[in-house]
Protein backbone atom coordinates (compact mmCIF):
# COMPACT_ATOMS: atom_id res chain seq x y z
CA UNK A 1 0.00 0.00 0.00
CA UNK A 2 2.78 2.44 0.91
CA UNK A 3 4.57 1.48 -2.98
CA UNK A 4 1.12 2.05 -4.42
CA UNK A 5 0.33 5.19 -2.23
CA UNK A 6 4.22 6.60 -2.95
CA UNK A 7 3.43 6.02 -6.78
CA UNK A 8 0.42 7.94 -6.89
CA UNK A 9 1.97 10.57 -4.97
CA UNK A 10 4.70 10.87 -7.82
CA UNK A 11 2.45 10.82 -10.49
CA UNK A 12 0.53 13.60 -9.18
CA UNK A 13 3.62 15.80 -8.46
CA UNK A 14 4.94 15.21 -11.51
CA UNK A 15 1.31 15.84 -13.17
CA UNK A 16 1.41 19.48 -11.19
CA UNK A 17 4.31 19.74 -12.15
CA UNK A 18 3.83 19.73 -15.87
CA UNK A 19 0.57 22.18 -15.34
CA UNK A 20 3.16 24.57 -13.99
CA UNK A 21 5.32 24.26 -16.30
CA UNK A 22 3.53 24.70 -19.07
CA UNK A 23 4.13 27.66 -21.75
CA UNK A 24 1.97 30.45 -21.80
CA UNK A 25 1.30 31.36 -25.39
CA UNK A 26 1.97 34.84 -26.04
CA UNK A 27 -0.48 37.20 -27.62
CA UNK A 28 0.80 39.00 -31.12
CA UNK A 29 -2.22 39.96 -31.89
CA UNK A 30 -2.02 41.78 -35.75
CA UNK A 31 1.68 42.93 -35.09
CA UNK A 32 4.46 42.20 -37.49
CA UNK A 33 7.40 39.94 -35.54
CA UNK A 34 10.53 40.19 -36.68
CA UNK A 35 13.49 37.51 -35.93
CA UNK A 36 16.01 39.88 -34.15
CA UNK A 37 15.72 38.39 -31.01
CA UNK A 38 14.75 34.98 -29.74
CA UNK A 39 11.56 36.36 -28.55
CA UNK A 40 9.46 34.33 -31.14
CA UNK A 41 12.01 31.32 -31.26
CA UNK A 42 10.56 28.29 -29.42
CA UNK A 43 13.20 25.67 -31.27
CA UNK A 44 15.81 25.80 -34.30
CA UNK A 45 16.95 22.62 -36.03
CA UNK A 46 19.74 23.20 -38.87
CA UNK A 47 18.57 26.55 -38.91
CA UNK A 48 20.11 29.78 -37.46
CA UNK A 49 19.72 33.77 -36.81
CA UNK A 50 21.75 35.53 -39.26
CA UNK A 51 22.70 39.01 -39.29
CA UNK A 52 22.59 41.17 -42.06
CA UNK A 53 24.29 44.12 -43.32
CA UNK A 54 23.54 47.33 -44.62
CA UNK A 55 24.89 48.66 -48.67
CA UNK A 56 26.78 51.51 -49.14
CA UNK A 57 25.03 53.62 -51.66
CA UNK A 58 25.70 57.35 -52.60
CA UNK A 59 26.41 60.33 -50.70
CA UNK A 60 23.46 61.67 -49.29
CA UNK A 61 25.25 65.23 -48.33
CA UNK A 62 28.66 66.67 -47.91
CA UNK A 63 29.15 69.38 -44.99
CA UNK A 64 31.40 71.87 -46.76
CA UNK A 65 29.03 74.60 -45.78
CA UNK A 66 31.07 77.89 -44.01
CA UNK A 67 28.55 76.80 -41.11
CA UNK A 68 29.64 73.29 -41.00
CA UNK A 69 33.12 71.40 -41.19
CA UNK A 70 35.48 68.85 -40.34
CA UNK A 71 33.46 67.58 -37.66
CA UNK A 72 29.93 67.86 -38.50
CA UNK A 73 27.98 65.21 -36.56
CA UNK A 74 25.29 63.88 -34.25
CA UNK A 75 22.86 63.51 -37.63
CA UNK A 76 19.22 63.60 -36.89
CA UNK A 77 17.10 62.62 -39.73
CA UNK A 78 13.11 62.05 -39.35
CA UNK A 79 9.96 62.27 -41.85
CA UNK A 80 7.51 65.09 -41.51
CA UNK A 81 4.29 64.75 -43.37
CA UNK A 82 6.21 64.40 -47.46
CA UNK A 83 9.39 66.40 -46.70
CA UNK A 84 12.25 64.76 -45.08
CA UNK A 85 14.61 67.14 -42.45
CA UNK A 86 17.79 66.61 -41.32
CA UNK A 87 19.87 68.36 -37.86
CA UNK A 88 23.44 68.05 -37.46
CA UNK A 89 26.30 69.78 -35.90
CA UNK A 90 27.68 72.51 -37.80
CA UNK A 91 31.47 72.40 -36.21
CA UNK A 92 34.86 72.22 -37.93
CA UNK A 93 38.43 71.52 -36.00
CA UNK A 94 40.88 73.62 -36.87
CA UNK A 95 44.21 71.02 -36.97
CA UNK A 96 47.22 74.34 -37.02
CA UNK A 97 45.16 75.63 -33.46
CA UNK A 98 44.74 72.34 -32.26
CA UNK A 99 40.83 73.26 -31.45
CA UNK A 100 37.20 73.54 -32.40
CA UNK A 101 36.59 77.01 -34.07
CA UNK A 102 32.56 76.65 -33.17
CA UNK A 103 29.85 74.77 -32.77
CA UNK A 104 26.03 75.18 -34.65
CA UNK A 105 23.05 73.18 -35.21
CA UNK A 106 22.12 73.06 -39.03
CA UNK A 107 19.43 71.60 -41.26
CA UNK A 108 18.84 70.09 -44.44
CA UNK A 109 15.68 68.98 -46.10
CA UNK A 110 14.93 66.60 -48.90
CA UNK A 111 11.72 65.47 -50.85
CA UNK A 112 12.85 62.08 -51.44
CA UNK A 113 15.52 61.53 -48.15
CA UNK A 114 18.15 60.95 -51.58
CA UNK A 115 18.77 64.01 -52.68
CA UNK A 116 19.39 66.47 -49.59
CA UNK A 117 19.25 70.69 -50.19
CA UNK A 118 20.78 73.21 -47.38
CA UNK A 119 17.66 76.18 -47.87
CA UNK A 120 18.90 79.88 -46.24
CA UNK A 121 17.29 80.53 -43.50
CA UNK A 122 18.56 83.78 -42.58
CA UNK A 123 17.96 83.34 -38.54
CA UNK A 124 21.33 83.53 -37.37
CA UNK A 125 24.89 85.58 -38.60
CA UNK A 126 27.68 83.13 -39.09
CA UNK A 127 30.97 85.03 -40.42
CA UNK A 128 29.09 88.73 -40.97
CA UNK A 129 26.09 86.87 -43.18
CA UNK A 130 22.54 85.05 -41.97
CA UNK A 131 22.85 83.69 -45.56
CA UNK A 132 23.20 80.08 -44.23
CA UNK A 133 21.51 76.90 -42.76
CA UNK A 134 21.46 77.50 -38.75
CA UNK A 135 18.42 76.72 -36.77
CA UNK A 136 19.87 76.82 -33.47
CA UNK A 137 23.07 78.30 -31.78
CA UNK A 138 24.34 78.23 -27.88
CA UNK A 139 22.91 76.78 -25.07
CA UNK A 140 22.28 72.53 -26.58
CA UNK A 141 24.13 73.09 -30.47
CA UNK A 142 27.05 70.76 -29.42
CA UNK A 143 24.31 68.05 -29.97
CA UNK A 144 20.89 68.88 -30.41
CA UNK A 145 18.51 65.96 -30.96
CA UNK A 146 15.24 66.85 -32.67
CA UNK A 147 12.18 64.73 -32.85
CA UNK A 148 8.35 65.30 -34.00
CA UNK A 149 5.94 64.60 -31.57
CA UNK A 150 3.40 62.22 -32.22
CA UNK A 151 1.67 62.41 -28.52
CA UNK A 152 -1.71 63.21 -28.77
CA UNK A 153 -2.29 65.65 -26.48
CA UNK A 154 1.03 67.59 -28.03
CA UNK A 155 0.93 71.65 -27.92
CA UNK A 156 0.40 72.78 -31.78
CA UNK A 157 3.37 75.23 -30.82
CA UNK A 158 5.88 72.10 -29.32
CA UNK A 159 5.38 69.76 -32.83
CA UNK A 160 8.99 69.46 -32.62
CA UNK A 161 10.81 68.95 -29.37
CA UNK A 162 14.97 68.09 -28.26
CA UNK A 163 17.32 67.62 -26.23
CA UNK A 164 20.15 69.42 -26.03
CA UNK A 165 23.57 69.42 -23.51
CA UNK A 166 23.93 72.51 -21.31
CA UNK A 167 25.30 73.38 -18.34
CA UNK A 168 24.76 70.93 -15.79
CA UNK A 169 22.55 68.24 -18.08
CA UNK A 170 20.13 68.04 -21.04
CA UNK A 171 17.86 70.49 -21.33
CA UNK A 172 14.33 70.61 -23.70
CA UNK A 173 13.20 72.19 -26.47
CA UNK A 174 10.72 72.76 -28.91
CA UNK A 175 9.21 74.36 -32.05
CA UNK A 176 5.97 74.88 -33.64
CA UNK A 177 7.74 73.95 -37.56
CA UNK A 178 10.85 72.43 -36.59
CA UNK A 179 12.70 75.67 -37.51
CA UNK A 180 12.44 78.25 -35.25
CA UNK A 181 13.52 76.83 -31.72
CA UNK A 182 13.34 77.91 -27.81
CA UNK A 183 14.17 76.68 -24.76
CA UNK A 184 11.18 74.60 -22.73
CA UNK A 185 12.73 75.29 -19.33
CA UNK A 186 15.74 77.70 -17.98
CA UNK A 187 17.22 74.66 -16.14
CA UNK A 188 17.87 70.80 -17.64
CA UNK A 189 15.25 68.37 -17.24
CA UNK A 190 17.77 65.58 -16.64
CA UNK A 191 21.05 65.80 -14.80
CA UNK A 192 22.18 62.53 -14.08
CA UNK A 193 24.70 61.21 -17.15
CA UNK A 194 27.31 62.10 -19.15
CA UNK A 195 25.91 64.31 -22.06
CA UNK A 196 29.01 64.98 -24.43
CA UNK A 197 27.15 62.15 -27.47
CA UNK A 198 24.29 61.94 -29.44
CA UNK A 199 21.70 62.16 -26.20
CA UNK A 200 17.66 61.38 -27.31
CA UNK A 201 14.25 61.22 -26.67
CA UNK A 202 11.03 60.32 -28.83
CA UNK A 203 6.90 59.98 -27.74
CA UNK A 204 6.83 56.05 -27.31
CA UNK A 205 3.32 55.41 -29.34
CA UNK A 206 3.39 51.76 -28.12
CA UNK A 207 3.54 52.16 -24.14
CA UNK A 208 2.28 55.77 -24.20
CA UNK A 209 5.11 57.95 -23.00
CA UNK A 210 8.42 59.79 -23.81
CA UNK A 211 11.52 57.99 -23.31
CA UNK A 212 15.21 58.90 -23.23
CA UNK A 213 18.43 57.15 -23.58
CA UNK A 214 21.58 58.78 -22.96
CA UNK A 215 25.42 58.71 -22.10
CA UNK A 216 26.37 57.06 -19.15
CA UNK A 217 29.72 55.93 -17.81
CA UNK A 218 29.76 52.41 -16.07
CA UNK A 219 33.57 51.51 -14.76
CA UNK A 220 34.88 54.48 -16.69
CA UNK A 221 33.22 52.68 -20.30
CA UNK A 222 30.85 54.75 -22.32
CA UNK A 223 27.41 53.02 -21.82
CA UNK A 224 23.76 53.81 -22.50
CA UNK A 225 21.15 55.01 -19.72
CA UNK A 226 17.55 55.40 -19.64
CA UNK A 227 14.41 57.37 -18.48
CA UNK A 228 10.92 57.95 -19.15
CA UNK A 229 8.53 60.93 -18.32
CA UNK A 230 4.99 62.02 -18.98
CA UNK A 231 5.24 65.54 -20.33
CA UNK A 232 9.13 65.79 -21.64
CA UNK A 233 10.07 67.87 -18.64
CA UNK A 234 9.74 65.74 -15.40
CA UNK A 235 11.83 62.35 -16.25
CA UNK A 236 12.14 59.24 -13.78
CA UNK A 237 15.62 58.58 -12.88
CA UNK A 238 17.79 57.32 -15.05
CA UNK A 239 19.04 53.67 -14.78
CA UNK A 240 21.86 52.54 -17.15
CA UNK A 241 20.28 49.91 -19.78
CA UNK A 242 21.03 45.85 -19.04
CA UNK A 243 22.90 44.52 -21.75
CA UNK A 244 22.80 40.56 -21.40
CA UNK A 245 25.54 38.10 -22.84
CA UNK A 246 27.67 40.95 -24.60
CA UNK A 247 31.27 42.09 -23.17
CA UNK A 248 31.42 45.81 -21.83
CA UNK A 249 32.42 48.05 -24.51
CA UNK A 250 32.35 51.80 -25.27
CA UNK A 251 28.84 52.35 -27.20
CA UNK A 252 29.36 56.04 -28.23
CA UNK A 253 25.99 57.13 -29.81
CA UNK A 254 22.99 54.87 -29.81
CA UNK A 255 20.64 55.74 -32.12
CA UNK A 256 17.66 53.92 -30.58
CA UNK A 257 14.17 53.98 -32.27
CA UNK A 258 10.90 52.50 -32.33
CA UNK A 259 10.91 50.53 -35.38
CA UNK A 260 7.86 52.05 -37.84
CA UNK A 261 6.76 48.62 -39.00
CA UNK A 262 6.97 46.81 -35.51
CA UNK A 263 6.50 49.93 -33.14
CA UNK A 264 6.82 47.45 -29.99
CA UNK A 265 9.81 46.98 -30.91
CA UNK A 266 13.09 49.07 -30.19
CA UNK A 267 16.07 49.34 -32.15
CA UNK A 268 19.47 51.10 -31.63
CA UNK A 269 22.54 51.07 -33.26
CA UNK A 270 24.88 52.71 -31.16
CA UNK A 271 28.74 53.53 -32.67
CA UNK A 272 30.99 50.85 -30.85
CA UNK A 273 34.37 52.78 -30.12
CA UNK A 274 37.85 51.07 -29.79
CA UNK A 275 39.88 53.30 -28.18
CA UNK A 276 42.87 51.16 -27.85
CA UNK A 277 43.21 50.56 -31.47
CA UNK A 278 44.40 53.06 -34.47
CA UNK A 279 44.43 52.85 -38.37
CA UNK A 280 47.89 52.32 -40.22
CA UNK A 281 47.54 55.65 -41.38
CA UNK A 282 46.61 58.62 -39.34
CA UNK A 283 45.99 62.34 -40.46
CA UNK A 284 47.21 63.46 -36.44
CA UNK A 285 51.26 64.33 -36.27
CA UNK A 286 51.25 64.15 -32.64
CA UNK A 287 48.44 61.07 -32.62
CA UNK A 288 46.07 62.41 -30.01
CA UNK A 289 43.28 60.98 -31.62
CA UNK A 290 43.29 57.32 -31.52
CA UNK A 291 40.65 54.79 -31.62
CA UNK A 292 38.05 52.86 -34.60
CA UNK A 293 34.94 52.64 -34.93
CA UNK A 294 32.00 50.47 -36.27
CA UNK A 295 28.42 50.01 -36.00
CA UNK A 296 26.47 47.43 -34.11
CA UNK A 297 23.23 46.29 -33.83
CA UNK A 298 20.90 46.32 -30.51
CA UNK A 299 16.78 45.30 -29.42
CA UNK A 300 14.57 45.44 -26.55
CA UNK A 301 11.23 45.14 -26.25
CA UNK A 302 10.98 47.71 -23.09
CA UNK A 303 13.78 49.69 -23.21
CA UNK A 304 15.78 48.72 -20.47
CA UNK A 305 16.19 44.70 -21.02
CA UNK A 306 18.35 44.78 -24.74
CA UNK A 307 19.97 42.08 -27.01
CA UNK A 308 23.23 43.06 -28.52
CA UNK A 309 24.93 41.57 -31.87
CA UNK A 310 28.64 41.98 -31.04
CA UNK A 311 29.67 40.84 -34.76
CA UNK A 312 29.41 44.43 -36.17
CA UNK A 313 26.28 45.43 -38.21
CA UNK A 314 28.25 48.13 -40.33
CA UNK A 315 31.72 47.78 -40.76
CA UNK A 316 34.31 50.19 -41.65
CA UNK A 317 34.72 48.75 -45.36
CA UNK A 318 37.53 49.62 -47.42
CA UNK A 319 37.49 53.49 -46.79
CA UNK A 320 40.47 53.86 -45.12
CA UNK A 321 38.97 57.30 -44.09
CA UNK A 322 36.13 55.40 -41.95
CA UNK A 323 39.28 53.76 -40.14
CA UNK A 324 39.74 56.21 -38.11
CA UNK A 325 38.89 57.70 -34.33
CA UNK A 326 34.96 58.24 -34.74
CA UNK A 327 33.76 57.99 -38.29
CA UNK A 328 30.73 55.32 -39.28
CA UNK A 329 28.44 56.85 -36.47
CA UNK A 330 25.18 56.05 -37.63
CA UNK A 331 22.67 58.83 -37.92
CA UNK A 332 19.25 58.81 -35.49
CA UNK A 333 16.25 57.54 -38.10
CA UNK A 334 16.13 55.34 -40.38
CA UNK A 335 13.51 56.40 -43.83
CA UNK A 336 11.81 54.41 -46.75
CA UNK A 337 13.36 55.25 -50.19
CA UNK A 338 12.60 53.56 -53.71
CA UNK A 339 14.86 51.24 -55.03
CA UNK A 340 16.63 52.28 -58.29
CA UNK A 341 16.77 48.42 -59.38
CA UNK A 342 13.28 47.51 -61.66
CA UNK A 343 10.65 45.39 -59.83
CA UNK A 344 12.22 46.12 -56.48
CA UNK A 345 9.95 47.23 -53.76
CA UNK A 346 11.29 50.26 -51.44
CA UNK A 347 13.68 49.61 -48.97
CA UNK A 348 15.31 50.79 -45.57
CA UNK A 349 17.80 53.45 -46.13
CA UNK A 350 20.47 54.39 -43.26
CA UNK A 351 22.82 57.11 -43.25
CA UNK A 352 26.39 56.90 -41.57
CA UNK A 353 29.02 59.64 -41.08
CA UNK A 354 32.60 59.28 -42.94
CA UNK A 355 35.88 61.53 -43.49
CA UNK A 356 35.50 62.90 -40.07
CA UNK A 357 38.18 64.83 -38.67
CA UNK A 358 39.91 64.72 -41.92
CA UNK A 359 37.41 66.58 -44.03
CA UNK A 360 35.14 67.10 -45.92
CA UNK A 361 33.15 65.43 -43.53
CA UNK A 362 30.15 63.74 -45.42
CA UNK A 363 27.18 61.81 -44.61
CA UNK A 364 26.96 58.37 -46.93
CA UNK A 365 23.27 56.35 -47.68
CA UNK A 366 23.08 52.78 -47.05
CA UNK A 367 20.12 50.50 -47.61
CA UNK A 368 18.74 47.69 -46.29
CA UNK A 369 15.34 45.36 -46.67
CA UNK A 370 12.66 46.24 -45.09
CA UNK A 371 12.77 43.86 -42.16
CA UNK A 372 15.63 42.73 -43.03
CA UNK A 373 18.38 42.93 -40.30
CA UNK A 374 17.69 39.14 -38.95
CA UNK A 375 16.72 36.70 -40.40
CA UNK A 376 15.95 32.77 -39.53
CA UNK A 377 18.47 31.51 -42.67
CA UNK A 378 18.67 27.55 -43.36
CA UNK A 379 21.30 26.11 -45.86
CA UNK A 380 20.67 24.12 -48.89
CA UNK A 381 20.24 21.03 -46.81
CA UNK A 382 17.65 22.53 -45.26
CA UNK A 383 16.53 23.68 -42.03
CA UNK A 384 13.46 24.38 -39.75
CA UNK A 385 12.19 26.86 -36.81
CA UNK A 386 8.77 26.11 -34.58
CA UNK A 387 7.85 29.35 -33.05
CA UNK A 388 6.90 29.87 -29.25
CA UNK A 389 3.43 29.24 -28.48
CA UNK A 390 1.24 32.42 -29.57
CA UNK A 391 -2.09 33.32 -30.03
CA UNK A 392 -3.65 35.85 -32.96
CA UNK A 393 -6.37 38.39 -33.25
CA UNK A 394 -9.69 37.30 -34.95
CA UNK A 395 -11.14 39.48 -37.92
CA UNK A 396 -11.72 42.65 -37.64
CA UNK A 397 -14.05 45.44 -38.64
CA UNK A 398 -17.46 44.84 -40.41
CA UNK A 399 -15.88 43.30 -43.40
CA UNK A 400 -14.70 40.38 -41.15
CA UNK A 401 -12.02 40.29 -43.65
CA UNK A 402 -9.94 36.98 -43.64
CA UNK A 403 -6.97 36.02 -40.90
CA UNK A 404 -4.05 35.51 -43.35
CA UNK A 405 -0.34 34.66 -41.87
CA UNK A 406 1.89 37.04 -44.35
CA UNK A 407 5.63 36.57 -44.69
CA UNK A 408 8.67 38.57 -45.61
CA UNK A 409 10.85 35.62 -46.88
CA UNK A 410 13.33 35.43 -49.64
CA UNK A 411 14.72 32.25 -51.61
CA UNK A 412 17.27 31.11 -54.14
CA UNK A 413 15.96 29.46 -57.06
CA UNK A 414 16.07 25.85 -55.56
CA UNK A 415 14.93 27.18 -52.48
CA UNK A 416 11.78 27.11 -50.92
CA UNK A 417 9.54 27.66 -47.62
CA UNK A 418 6.89 25.45 -46.43
CA UNK A 419 5.26 25.85 -43.07
CA UNK A 420 2.40 24.42 -40.55
CA UNK A 421 0.20 25.08 -37.57
CA UNK A 422 0.46 23.14 -34.43
CA UNK A 423 -1.69 22.80 -31.77
CA UNK A 424 -0.65 23.40 -27.99
CA UNK A 425 0.63 19.82 -28.01
CA UNK A 426 3.03 20.24 -31.17
CA UNK A 427 0.16 18.29 -32.78
CA UNK A 428 -0.92 19.68 -37.07
CA UNK A 429 -3.88 21.23 -37.11
CA UNK A 430 -6.02 19.46 -39.98
CA UNK A 431 -5.66 20.80 -43.34
CA UNK A 432 -2.61 23.67 -42.31
CA UNK A 433 0.32 20.72 -42.38
CA UNK A 434 3.37 20.49 -44.25
CA UNK A 435 1.64 18.19 -46.58
CA UNK A 436 -0.79 20.18 -47.54
CA UNK A 437 1.23 23.50 -47.42
CA UNK A 438 2.04 25.07 -50.78
CA UNK A 439 5.81 25.46 -51.64
CA UNK A 440 7.45 28.99 -52.03
CA UNK A 441 9.83 29.92 -53.68
CA UNK A 442 10.56 33.86 -54.70
CA UNK A 443 11.27 36.98 -52.92
CA UNK A 444 8.48 38.88 -51.29
CA UNK A 445 8.24 41.41 -47.82
CA UNK A 446 4.29 40.06 -48.03
CA UNK A 447 3.71 36.79 -49.10
CA UNK A 448 0.79 34.93 -47.87
CA UNK A 449 0.89 31.61 -47.29
CA UNK A 450 -1.88 28.94 -48.35
CA UNK A 451 -2.65 25.30 -47.59
CA UNK A 452 -4.07 23.81 -50.71
CA UNK A 453 -5.44 27.37 -51.63
CA UNK A 454 -6.77 27.98 -48.44
CA UNK A 455 -5.37 30.76 -46.68
CA UNK A 456 -8.15 32.15 -44.21
CA UNK A 457 -7.00 31.14 -40.50
CA UNK A 458 -9.59 33.00 -38.57
CA UNK A 459 -11.04 29.71 -37.27
CA UNK A 460 -7.63 29.60 -34.92
CA UNK A 461 -7.71 33.28 -33.77
CA UNK A 462 -7.46 33.25 -29.88
CA UNK A 463 -6.15 29.75 -29.40
CA UNK A 464 -2.72 28.65 -28.72
CA UNK A 465 -0.67 27.77 -31.84
CA UNK A 466 2.84 27.48 -32.82
CA UNK A 467 3.94 27.86 -36.05
CA UNK A 468 6.52 25.31 -38.01
CA UNK A 469 8.79 26.37 -40.68
CA UNK A 470 10.80 24.04 -43.08
CA UNK A 471 13.39 26.38 -44.92
CA UNK A 472 15.84 25.27 -47.75
CA UNK A 473 18.46 28.08 -48.79
CA UNK A 474 16.52 30.92 -47.48
CA UNK A 475 15.63 33.80 -45.01
CA UNK A 476 12.56 35.17 -43.17
CA UNK A 477 12.89 38.01 -42.08
CA UNK A 478 9.13 38.43 -40.25
CA UNK A 479 5.35 37.35 -40.17
CA UNK A 480 2.25 38.77 -38.77
CA UNK A 481 -1.40 37.62 -38.95
CA UNK A 482 -2.87 40.00 -41.04
CA UNK A 483 -6.56 40.90 -40.49
CA UNK A 484 -7.43 43.47 -42.32
CA UNK A 485 -5.87 46.26 -39.89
Amino acid sequence: MRVRASLLCLCFLMLLSGILSAEEPAHIGSRRELFIDDWMIGSLDGARQELHHPVPQEIAITYDAPAEGNISYYVRILKDGDLYRMYYRGAHHDWSKGKVTHEVVCYAESDDAIHWRKPDLGLFEFNGSKKNNIVWTGTGAHNFSPFLDTNPQCKTDEKFKALGRGKGGLYAFASADGIHWRLLTDKPVITKGAFDSQNLAFWDEHRQEYVDFHRGFTNKVRAIMTCTSDDFVNWTPPKFIDIKNSPQQHLYTNATIAYPRAPHLFLAFPKRFVPSRKAAWHPDPKNNHPGVSDGVLMTSRDGMHWNRWDEAFLRPGQNRERWWQRNNHIAWGITTTPSPLPGHVPELSLYAIENYYVGPCRLRRFTLRQDGFVSINAPFTGGEMTTRLITFDGPQGKEKTPVELELNLSTSAAGSVKCELLDAEGQPLPGFSIKESEEFYGDELDHVMTWKGKSDLSQFAGKPIRVRFVLKDADLYSLRFRNGE
